[in-house]
């Protein structure tokens, strides 16, 4: 599927990452506007891809896309999408994080077709997974072609994935945690990092593959009786690691469903 003419209001790390893996080959937009916003970023793309168009504003943005992303702070957002003028039936995707979908439908103001979705850089490479709810076979599409829609049908399911989400930075921490062990016992910095970045990516290919065991079964497997991983996962169990993760993605949702 091809659309002609997306639109990005607000130009981040996201957007940039989502133009990258349209406009990979074969690309999927025959348009891209951005808003000017971020003026290094949207020059960069510009400078790169023919098909982007650097927006004289935000309205521009709206005024020349078939599909608009508020891809914007949720501090600004209120201001920022409030400001803008959507026709009837606009399809418009929010990739603004922890924003209620009723929040952003009375800013809007329109009767527009309004799905969110939490992508993530990886899109640029068109690897990953993005969360998508409403279920919306467009947008899923789109996302698909980035890599993976997990298309969620409650806002339950969706807040969990976001939940999810959140683990990105705790999953780098384990591995800086795991290297700087290494070098305060010995061990070359360099060669710590070369060891350790291989051995995460190789454990998250095989949980990767098609028609995989379950995360539990890779753990028992990974676990042989007696051994050092065994050794350190009952530890990491005795010791609080599983109760502070829980606690910590508890607080997160929480956050996110607004009660807190």
């Amino acid at each position: 599927m091809n659309v002609k003419s997306i639109g990005f209001v607000g130009t981040g790390v996201i957007t940039e990452a989502m133009v990258r893996g349209l406009l990979a080959e074969p690309a999927y937009a025959s348009e891209i506007h951005v808003s000017p916003r971020s003026a290094h970023i949207a020059e960069t793309l510009a400078g790169e891809f023919a098909t982007v168009r650097i927006a004289e504003d935000n309205q521009d943005v709206v005024d020349h896309s078939d599909m608009v992303f508020l891809a914007i702070r949720p501090q600004v957002a209120e201001e920022i999408v409030r400001a803008l003028s959507f026709k009837n039936g606009h399809r418009v995707v929010s990739v603004v994080a922890a924003t209620e979908r009723q929040a952003l439908l009375d800013w809007i103001g329109a009767d527009v077709h309004l799905v969110q979705a939490i992508p993530l850089p990886f899109v640029a490479k068109r690897r990953g997974a993005t969360a998508v709810y409403p279920p919306d076979d467009a947008v899923a599409a789109l996302f698909d072609t980035l890599g993976t829609a997990i298309q969620c049908e409650s806002r339950k399911e969706y807040d969990l994935l976001a939940a999810a989400s959140s683990m990105m930075s705790t999953y780098f921490g384990i591995m800086e945690t795991v290297a700087g062990w290494l070098e305060k016992s010995g061990l070359e910095r360099a060669k710590g990092h070369a060891y350790i970045a291989p051995l995460f990516a190789s454990l998250a290919q095989k949980a990767a593959k098609p028609g995989t065991e379950p995360f539990s079964a890779l753990s028992h497997e990974f676990a042989t009786k007696g051994g050092l991983n065994e050794q350190v996962l009952s530890d990491f169990e005795k010791k609080g690691g599983i109760a502070a993760l829980t606690s910590a993605l508890d607080g997160v949702l929480a956050r996110i469903e607004g009660r807190n």
